[in-house]
């Protein structure tokens, strides 16, 4: 155990470059296939709205007189801006896919709807990202600072020092259980988004490959975001076992 923790302590650095050069190959790469398949009109001419739309009142969240639960489908600036907000039960889509008639449009909107279905069905680990939303936030803003401020001052006072150190680690932990509770949460929305524009026959055979390619590029990031901060959350441990 010792020689793994001597391990990040050593090579905590070089990882941490090639988690940050991965993330940002995997935007990039995310992008360009973006503006790859945004160039690709479907055949059956739905904008990414209408997408939305469509498959929302096909799971009763969008349309009806009465619903408990209505979606609003909104508009926002920005590219890959897209997402839904569970608070507000509203589904946003950005600039680039709200009125566009793309395979990359119809695959981010149904995507985000997939996010709108797993709100509406309790699914168990959206319902444990939301709760760890919050702490995350403030864990992921203030950990690594407190960790950095007990390291510099575990030379001048070591029992304030590590202390401030292993609250770093605790705050940045929950970051870190963010990210990866994200994973699921963001392949199962792909995972919906493909079966229902499959089922509903909104996009053909080759569409839906093109669709497949945009998310799966897009769900590296994600990857890449929970890469990084588990080898930052390793680096502060094995930083604090040194300074016991």
């Amino acid at each position: 155990m010792e020689t793994f923790w001597y391990f990040f302590e050593v090579f905590g650095y070089p990882l941490a470059i090639m988690a940050l050069i991965f993330a940002v190959v995997a935007s990039l790469y995310t992008k360009f296939v973006f503006s790859k398949f945004s160039k690709v009109p479907t055949a059956s001419g739905v904008t990414g709205a209408q997408v939305a739309e469509q498959i929302l009142r096909q799971f009763n969240l969008h349309g009806g007189v009465g619903y408990e639960h209505e979606v609003r489908v909104e508009q926002v600036s920005g590219t890959l801006t897209d997402h839904y907000s569970p608070k507000e039960k509203t589904l946003r889509l950005s600039d680039a896919v709200y009125a566009s008639a793309s395979v990359a449009a119809a695959g981010v909107a149904a995507h985000e709807c997939g996010h709108a279905i797993q709100d509406e069905q309790g699914y168990i680990p959206n319902r444990i990202r939301s709760a760890l939303h919050i702490p995350a936030s403030v864990g992921s803003r203030g950990g690594p600072w407190l960790a950095i401020g007990g390291l510099i001052l575990s030379g001048y006072a070591p029992s304030i020092g590590l202390l401030l150190l292993k609250i770093g680690i605790i705050f940045f932990l929950f970051a870190t259980l963010f990210y990866f509770v994200t994973l699921p949460v963001e392949f199962n929305a792909s995972s919906r988004a493909i079966r229902i524009l499959d089922d509903a026959n909104i996009l053909t055979n080759q569409e839906l490959r093109g669709a497949k390619r945009v998310l799966n590029a897009a769900a590296m990031t994600y990857v890449a975001a929970a890469a990084s901060s588990l080898i930052t959350l390793l680096r502060l441990i094995a930083m604090s076992r040194r300074r016991r």
